[in-house]
């Protein structure tokens, strides 16, 4: 049985590709120099793949920022205002992701959303109603021959063209149908040309199939597709889907002229009974997604052989393969030192998940599992379980009574004591929690892991930061203020360090966007509180000010969405145990002075079923509570912040006013505040700040730029509900361009309430 693998992490197993593009945007190396990087980082990860006996791999999947983004620019959608930059091409690629401000011009970035399910970022693309699409770019031509050369045959990979058109956004007049023919005839010389060449495969990547589809939508691929697909020549074409089932457009995919499909069978709650209900073409091999590309628990050998020995009873020819691209999982266990061997028997990152579908496509071929020890282990593994369980928290969670979810008295009598108990001014200034994470910073963590300072002089200098943060918020006149978040590495990362039930790795990097990358900790068991966490940081912080310090959490749904989860137990439960150990960290919170505090769900979008259907009973039925079980028990006067960023959130407005939060923050700036029209129709009633500028470009905005976003924001939100912030937290940026963006946001503010 021959193996695939749907994408492979791009950033190499110490941030390779992270650090080198830092040093290019600060330049100190040339492009020559990243580009000699990102070409060494490719064949170390092509020759992984090969010499773990995988059949069918991957290129064009490494990317500088984002394939989404790569296959853009491949066809020519690049908006005028960054070919007008007249860069080099590297860079013009560059100021659609991060923006750019410089002697050239001043653009912002493109939006960035959630790719999907996952934690990953994409950018955006861009249709303008003159966008000419047409074959430009030579990146997937350049990187088959790059691995062919190194004696690598590979199956180029691209985003399909049905993904593409729905997931970009539309300037102009025009819509998808006004696009098809040019992006036909584009992906058609994406494959004439890769024929020319010699390549075997081709694989389009679709998940946007996962969706919920409509008879226009299922047409619409039809006609796509049938003209794509009707000059391929001798390359075929792999269609792979992939974060759910294909149930919409099964029927259509298997009859179009596909030489392989590609279905999840992690996630696609559907993909088996789609197969035995309706079969599978037996001129077509079936792409099998077995073995999870999100998750990084071993896969459980006989389960995956039961679902392959079915498929091939019905004479199916099955390639065993990952259900998605393992960009989402870190890169390999070997450098987890950190993690007793006891732990990593139970344990799968991407290297390793190579060996698993080597070992599970022997073991499936030979039909004979007993004989294969590495079957018998995996078996053992199963067979043992884990001790994970923790009675006292499975007791707390038995009793929740209906009442723990429902704060008293109701919002809009506890937004009139608020005003009166807080004081603030009209358009309150704020910032979402961190500040920048300087080297002076990361260095004082630094020396205390390794104990070559004192807990005393590791917490002296975090003290120091934070009164120098709190002066200068005051000197600036921002109106309530947040202690910078100095003592933390990671929003998740470090709650999970105080909580029972977590895992932490010392190397296992995912990509989130760009050079942005995350260390999810792993649930390894019940959850629950050991101590306060940040109660003393947030008392210091208010002893300093007479201004209100917001005391800063992550709360249960980001903590869990944000962590790789336990198989063994629902979501449900998972979240729920979270929520209560972060309920009991608010109330200590409050009981100590902290008069506002603000409860992050960052990731509240970001785990929602795909489909429609399944939005209340799969998720928001269960997650919207958790949030409230966190935050139920505080008094009137104290006021509950939530923070919510990079996730497309028009549709779900109403659970998340029903969050019962009393202010709410968005990333809105990326989007031209397109959230707004969604808060008027559905008569939000909760405080909101929508961003007023972008913190995941380096460009400051000027007093003009904000003052212009409050005067939109007005149009939609009345005065008494409306925050002034950024988009997010400000902890990847540069201190300089933080404090001058913080400071023309204030006098934006202030121009505001004199117009007022």
């Amino acid at each position: 049985m021959l193996t695939s693998v749907v994408g492979y992490p791009r950033i190499g197993a110490d941030r390779e590709l992270k650090f080198a593009s830092e040093k290019y945007f600060r330049g100190e190396i040339s492009e020559e120099e990243l580009l000699k990087v990102a070409k060494e980082l490719r064949t170390v990860h092509l020759n992984s793949q090969k010499d773990a006996g995988i059949d069918y791999i991957s290129s064009n999947d490494f990317s500088f920022y984002d394939c989404l983004l790569d296959t853009a620019v491949l066809i020519n959608i690049i908006p005028k205002r960054y070919k007008e930059l007249g860069l080099s091409d590297l860079d013009t690629y560059y100021s659609m992701a991060r923006g750019y401000q410089g002697d050239k011009g001043d653009v912002k970035a493109l939006a960035m959303k959630k790719w999907f399910n996952t934690n990953y970022h994409y950018i955006v693309p861009e249709l303008e109603d003159d966008t000419k699409i047409n074959l430009v770019g030579t990146k997937i031509f350049d990187e088959y021959e790059e691995a062919k050369s190194n004696g690598v045959e590979t199956k180029p990979v691209i985003i399909g063209a049905y993904t593409l058109l729905s997931l970009c956004r539309y300037t102009g007049a025009k819509n998808r149908e006004d696009y098809i023919n040019d992006v036909i005839s584009a992906y058609q010389g994406v494959i004439a040309e890769l024929d020319k060449r010699g390549a075997k495969w081709i694989q389009f990547d679709e998940p946007s199939f996962v969706r919920d589809l409509n008879e226009s939508d299922i047409e619409f691929i039809k006609r796509l597709y049938q003209a794509i697909l009707s000059e391929k020549g001798n390359a075929k074409v792999l269609v792979q889907t992939y974060f759910g089932d294909v149930r919409d457009v099964y029927d259509t995919i298997v009859n179009l002229d596909f030489d392989a499909v590609g279905l999840d069978f992690i996630e696609g709650k559907q993909t088996v009974s789609l197969v035995e209900n309706y079969g599978f073409p037996k001129d077509k091999i079936l792409f099998a997604g077995l073995v999870n590309g999100k998750n990084i628990w071993k896969n459980h050998y006989s389960k995956t052989l039961d679902v392959l020995d079915k498929l091939k009873a019905e004479g199916i020819e099955v390639v065993l393969s990952s259900s998605c691209s393992l960009l989402h999982v870190p890169y390999t266990l070997s450098a987890e030192g950190k993690l007793s061997s006891e732990y990593k028997r139970y344990f799968s990152f991407a290297v390793e998940k190579l060996v698993e579908l080597r070992e599970i496509a022997d073991i499936a071929e030979s039909g004979d599992r007993a004989s294969f020890a590495s079957y018998k282990a995996n078996e053992d593994l199963f067979v043992k379980g884990r001790d994970s369980e923790n009675k006292e928290v499975k007791k707390r969670v038995s009793e929740i009574k209906g009442s723990d979810y429902e704060r008293l008295p109701k919002r809009s009598e506890r937004e009139k004591i608020q005003k009166e108990k807080l004081n603030l001014p009209a358009f309150p200034t704020t910032t979402i929690g961190s500040f920048p994470q300087t080297k002076d910073v990361k260095n004082n963590r630094s020396l205390f892991r390794k104990g070559e300072i004192s807990e005393e002089q590791y917490n002296e200098f975090n003290r120091d930061k934070i009164k120098r943060v709190i002066e200068w918020q005051e000197s600036i006149g921002i109106d309530v203020l947040v202690h910078g978040e100095y003592e933390r590495n990671d929003m998740v990362e470090y709650f999970g360090e105080s909580l029972d039930g977590y895992l932490f790795t010392k190397k296992a990097w995912v990509q989130s966007y760009g050079t942005r990358c995350v260390k999810p900790p792993i649930i390894w068991g019940d959850v629950s509180r050991k101590k306060p966490i940040t109660v003393e940081w947030s008392k210091y912080a208010q002893s300093l000010t007479d201004k209100p310090v917001k005391g800063m959490l992550t709360g249960p749904v980001t903590i869990l969405n944000w962590s790789f989860p336990r198989e063994d137990i629902s979501i449900k439960e998972s979240m729920t145990q979270i929520a209560l150990a972060i309920r009991d960290e608010v109330l200590d919170l409050e009981a100590n002075g902290i008069k506002v505090i603000q409860i992050d769900e960052a990731a509240l979008r970001e785990k929602l079923p795909l489909r429609k259907s399944d939005w209340y009973s799969e998720y928001l039925d269960f997650a919207i509570p958790a949030f409230r079980l966190v935050h139920s028990g505080v008094k009137a006067e104290t006021q509950i912040h939530t923070h919510m960023c990079y996730s497309e959130f028009t549709d779900i407005i109403p659970a998340i006013d029903n969050m019962d939060a009393d202010v709410i923050t968005f990333e809105a700036s990326r989007s031209n505040l397109e959230i707004l029209d969604s808060l008027k129709e559905c008569n939000f009633e909760t405080e909101v700040g929508p961003g007023v500028y972008d913190i995941h470009s380096p460009r400051v905005p000027s007093v003009e730029e904000i003052t212009v976003a409050l005067k939109k924001m007005r149009e939609k939100v009345n005065d008494d509900k409306l925050w002034v912030n950024p988009d997010c937290g400000l902890k990847t940026r540069g201190e300089a361009e933080t404090k001058s963006s913080l400071i023309n946001l204030v006098e934006a503010a202030k121009l505001i309430r004199k117009e007022a």
